[in-house]
């Protein structure tokens, strides 16, 4: 894979933001800019969209980044279908014990949309998985870019970085991109009912590592991944 480092990105505003969602106030929490948690947005991102950082000091020379996708249904709504709001809550748990930088990426439904993902959870209740589910509405398995991710780390002057995830994929698209991950630490494994199959098609199909060994990852081995093709 060929490294290339991305057009550049630069800051546009830094806003001091207090967020409690994980329930606990944030470390450091000085009043003014700069002194606190901040929620900044960039200018001359690839795709133009209002992807935003959300920056809590300290950060130090490998802080500590999570790459969250929008997910109306789990971030808003608390949907058990995914691990989606679980995952943001305890990112932001992490980031407020130790510092680090939450980058709140515009792609809903793995890049497809929200009215798309709302079409594809139809499509899985009839026991077609996630990802077959986005293609049979024409669109790709995962759209997502993360290459804005790496343009907003750079304009932050974050080019290494400790990277909270269970998906390889965002490893190689910031080491891509010119972003050195120094390590890789795993999410915890969030199993509900609802999202068994969900989380089974995440590691068997999009190679997602769950590696935590914070909360046990069992699955049926009946549950199918999709249904047969009739």
């Amino acid at each position: 894979m060929t490294s290339a480092i991305p057009r550049t990105a630069s800051v546009r505003a830094r806003v001091p933001l207090t967020a409690v969602r994980a329930g606990k106030p944030p470390p450091n929490a000085a009043p003014g800019p700069g002194g606190g948690p901040e929620l900044v947005s960039f200018r001359r991102l690839r795709d133009g969209r209002d992807h935003t950082a959300y920056v809590v000091p300290p950060l130090g020379d490998e802080p500590l980044v999570r790459i969250h996708s929008e997910c109306f249904t789990g971030d808003v709504l608390g949907s058990t279908r995914c691990d989606c709001g679980s995952q943001l809550d305890e990112a932001l748990r992490r980031l407020l014990d130790e510092g680090g930088v939450l980058l709140y990426l515009r792609q809903e439904g793995r890049g497809i949309g929200l009215y798309n993902k709302l079409d594809a959870y139809l499509l899985q209740d009839r026991d077609f998985d996630t990802y077959e589910a986005n293609r049979m509405l024409g669109r790709g398995a995962d759209e997502r870019d993360y290459e804005v991710a790496a343009q907003m780390l750079l304009a932050l002057g974050l080019p290494r970085v400790r990277l909270l995830t269970n998906n390889p994929d965002k490893v190689g698209q910031l080491v891509t991109h010119g972003i050195t991950v120094t390590a890789v630490e795993p999410t915890a494994v969030h199993l509900t009912p609802d999202s068994a199959r969900y989380l089974r098609a995440k590691r068997e199909i999009g190679g997602h590592m769950f590696t935590s060994t914070t909360s046990p990852f069992s699955l049926p081995a009946e549950a199918p991944l999709m249904s047969p093709a009739e």
